[in-house]
């Protein structure tokens, strides 16, 4: 059984808990790390740049654990060994040089770790380099100072390198650290969120990148006054990311990297590690480990011990092409929190709960509203309008379905002909009678209301589609208004679970499988769909790699005007099978749970 989870019996309670887990991780690569080199491997599989920079990869993300390991005064057995790797790494002579950077090149993603060390350590890392040897670390660094980048997080790495500079005694550029902040500045929308470049998505870069960094930052770096801004910043963007969290430490799986695991939570560690006042030390010592300790019982390590591509398990199809092997351990930037002290507050205080939480929360400048089910500790996300403009593998299933969830998480597409292999989780696809589907891709209008997300999209020329979700208890309910100039096959799944046999009941299929219950009711005004399940191919799922079962509804549509209205609920387990009612007339939208006086009106 592998390093990371073969201790599952570690309670992952305290710092040492977390100093042993890591430990257990490092001395897993350790044993994939020849003597005297400057990289190693990690396997065989490959991203879009070139195998031995992916090596270099993996050797640089294990220092976001070690670092902070480091800057605490911990026993650190490995430490020697990356800086020697270092050493040769950034010296033009040795034949373990890690090369002149190029424009977009993945090294420069790679600088902020060594950022954060100069940033953390100072002299405590610059004295074991020689005066030769520190001009070599500085040169290599500096490559990044006016590099070509994305517009994007990625100006982050070139601000976390001038800090380290600055802090470690090295010659720096304030007038880089105010270029690259001018340039996020121009995608900071308020409240404290982001977009991860102009016109790019809300995901959780905005909390494992901007805002982990921005915290460092403020914390490291004497700018007050920028350091003033980024914390405020933080404070707003907490209030609404701790809806992220499920009550069992599960985080709702949405976006690109999720290989990256329990970066999920570096946010709340970049919380600690800065004091920064939102909610107790407790709360967010909680947040954390229970995440931890969630991932520990995940089988996400092979047999060595090292971290796989993939979420909840091993999976290469839903990877994008920029994870390599080494990818994975960018996720030991949630480590950031072993840099503090068993004395500081985050360690000696108790672990709490959750705090209160809304039934609802809508984020209208991340197009979501969350969902978060105290009785069951699931959170669902509804969104709408996000979508990735690189189309990195398996997008739509990404960004563009309509909910995503703590529990369930979602599925990927596994070919373009028939709706076995076409992810209907959470989507309302159509076909052009020929079974190959196509669901919401991009949004031409998006409106988050406290009620709702309603979007606009068009899957066709002559098809267009207006979308309401709506979040109702523990159901939400999505009507689509659709006017098409062809007649058309449409499916539309409630979430996945694993593989179960169904039960049909008044419109509805309903599944009870081994990890949950999952339902979708038709409520349709006018047309009646037929509910139906079906059963995806192994690795569909990014929670499982079994096969799933997707609950759904089917019918053909009309040229015309036709409008398709369902109710969907999913959770550890069935509480109750009658769906909430949706009178529709022509302005007017009215829904009510016919148990209970919960009524909810609003005008199209």
């Amino acid at each position: 059984m592998s390093a990371v989870n073969k201790e599952k019996s570690n309670p992952l309670s305290s710092r040492q808990d977390l100093v042993a887990a890591l430990n257990a991780m490092l001395g897993a690569l350790d044993k994939q790390f020849p003597e005297g080199q400057s990289r190693f491997s990690l396997g065989d599989t490959c991203a879009h740049y070139a195998t031995d920079i992916a090596q270099m990869e993996g050797l640089s993300r294990a220092l976001w654990g070690l670092f902070p390991l480091m800057a605490s005064g911990d026993a650190m057995p490995f430490s020697e060994k990356y800086i020697a790797a270092i050493k040769q790494g950034t010296d033009p002579q040795s034949a373990g040089y890690w090369g002149e950077t190029a424009p977009y090149d993945q090294r420069l993603v790679e600088m902020a770790a060594y950022g954060l060390g100069l940033a953390l350590l100072q002299d405590k890392l610059t004295a074991h380099f020689t005066e030769r040897e520190l001009s070599n670390l500085h040169a290599w660094l500096n490559q990044i100072t006016g590099a070509q980048m994305p517009d994007s997080n990625w100006n982050y790495f070139a601000i976390m390198v001038q800090l380290g500079f600055k802090r470690a005694g090295l010659p720096y550029d304030q007038s880089a650290i105010d270029r690259r902040f001018g340039m996020m500045e121009a995608y900071y929308l308020g409240d404290g969120w982001y977009s991860d470049g102009p016109g790019r998505p809300k995901d959780y870069y905005i909390s494992m990148a901007f805002h982990f960094y921005g915290l460092i930052y403020a914390t490291l770096s004497g700018d007050e006054a920028r350091a003033n801004v980024l914390r405020e910043r933080a404070r707003l963007f907490a209030d609404d990311f701790i809806y992220m969290s499920a009550a069992d430490g599960a985080s709702v799986p949405f976006g690109r990297s999720l290989t990256y695991r329990f970066a999920m939570v570096a946010f709340w560690s970049a919380v600690a590690f800065s004091g920064l006042e939102v909610f107790t030390p407790g709360i967010v010592k909680g947040i954390v480990l229970r995440h931890l300790r969630w991932w520990q019982q995940q089988p996400i390590a092979d047999r060595d011990g090292i971290l796989t591509l993939g979420f909840a398990y091993p999976n290469l199809a839903m990877c994008e092409d920029y994870n390599s092997p080494g990818s994975p351990y960018w996720a030991l930037k949630t480590y950031l929190i072993l840099a503090l002290p068993e004395s500081h507050p985050f360690w000696q205080e108790d672990e709490q709960p959750l705090p209160a939480l809304a039934e609802k929360r809508a984020i209208p400048h991340a197009q979501q509203i969350l969902m978060h089910a105290e009785d069951s500790g699931h959170v669902t996300l509804l969104t709408a309008g996000q979508l990735e403009l690189n189309n990195y593998v398996n997008t739509e299933a990404k960004y563009t379905k309509f909910a995503y969830s703590s529990r369930f998480g979602f599925t990927i597409e596994r070919g373009r002909f028939g709706l076995k292999h076409a992810a209907c989780d959470s989507t309302l696809l159509l076909a052009d009678r020929d079974d190959y589907y196509r669901g919401r891709r991009a949004c031409e209008a998006v409106r988050v209301d406290e009620n709702y997300i309603f979007s606009r999209w068009s899957p066709w020329r002559d098809v267009h589609i207006e979308t309401w979700q709506i979040p109702f208890g523990e159901w939400h309910l999505r009507l689509h208004r659709i006017s098409s100039d062809r007649a058309l096959q449409t499916v539309e799944g409630g979430f996945a679970v694993l593989k179960a046999d169904h039960r049909l009941q008044e419109g509805g299929c309903y599944l009870a499988a081994a990890n949950g219950y999952s339902a979708i009711v038709d409520l349709s005004p006018h047309l009646s769909r037929e509910p139906d399940s079906i059963v995806t191919p192994p690795n569909s799922s990014i929670m499982f790699p079994e096969c799933a079962s997707i609950p759904l509804l089917k019918t053909d549509i009309p040229p015309g005007e036709s409008w398709l209205c369902c109710a969907v609920t999913a959770g550890e387990k069935q509480q109750r099978t009658v769906a909430p009612q949706v009178n529709i007339t022509q302005h007017q939208v009215v829904i009510r749970d016919p148990e209970n006086e919960r009524q909810l009106s609003f005008t199209l």
